[in-house]
């Protein structure tokens, strides 16, 4: 739920582009994975999980809410709206606390994305995952959905860089690491901060609105600065968008 930078840039506003993919990706050399909202479903529970640690401070707000202000922003851009907006200063501990619950949460409902695994398991060109989240619940979120054997070393996080998402230096990190143009890479987000990212890095970018926590969001909607080349509903698609980045049977 919680991008570890607050940089914003401006980023370049192509028009979104629906169906099969234009001409650019067929020359993509590398596949950009976000994780939390792409490839598992994970960012309805984290919402969730906040709505109800901020209960126990005698705070209520709604998922709605969460959405809106605090999907892919960072843990001190979190606490400076609950204090502005609220008047509440978070402890200390809240952050260490929120996460463990998280986590707790994850072993109970955390889910793959229908279709993501076999998608990663057909790419003819190479893939790698660039994630606001921290190593440790990157790492584990993976090997909980049996992701992390496919990964294998190519996970890229925010701790990485001095700037998260929507700052492109993830983005630009991870392409560098896997020796790739950014020009020749595909990003697949969900979150705006996200599609800012990718496009502040001058990527291929399409959004993955396949995720529960899109379904009747205000974050569907795109600000100019912030429109994907395309979207992805569902991962079965995605061949059909790109048939060139697949291997055939």
């Amino acid at each position: 739920l919680f991008a570890r930078g607050a940089a914003r840039l401006t980023s370049p506003r192509p028009a979104p582009h629906h169906g099969r993919m234009e001409d650019g990706v067929k020359r993509a050399d590398l596949v950009i994975f976000d994780c939390d909202g792409v490839l598992i479903d994970s960012e309805i529970i984290s919402a969730r999980m906040l709505v109800a640690e901020l209960a126990r401070l005698g705070l209520s707000i709604d998922l709605n809410y969460v959405r809106s202000h605090f999907l892919g922003r960072s843990y001190p851009v979190v606490m400076e709206t609950i204090r502005r907006e609220f008047g509440l200063d978070l402890p200390p501990a809240f952050e260490d606390g929120y996460r463990e619950a998280l986590l707790d949460a994850f072993r109970r409902e955390l889910r793959i994305m229908p279709g993501v695994r076999e998608v990663m398991e057909r790419l003819a060109v190479p893939f790698c995952v660039a994630t606001s989240s921290s190593p440790r619940r990157a790492a584990f979120s993976l090997a909980l959905v049996g992701l992390d054997g496919l990964v294998d070393g190519r996970l890229y996080t925010a701790s990485q860089v001095s700037r998260g998402k929507p700052a492109p230096d993830l983005f630009l990190y991870a392409a560098a690491q896997m020796g790739t143009q950014p020009a020749r890479c595909l990003v697949i987000e969900d979150s705006l901060t996200g599609l800012r990212a990718g496009l502040a890095a001058e990527m291929i970018v399409w959004r993955f609105t396949g995720g529960s926590h899109l379904a009747g969001s205000d974050e569907m909607a795109e600000p100019e600065d912030a429109r994907p080349h395309a979207r992805l509903a569902s991962f079965d698609a995605f061949a059909t968008m790109a048939p060139d980045l697949m291997r055939h049977p």
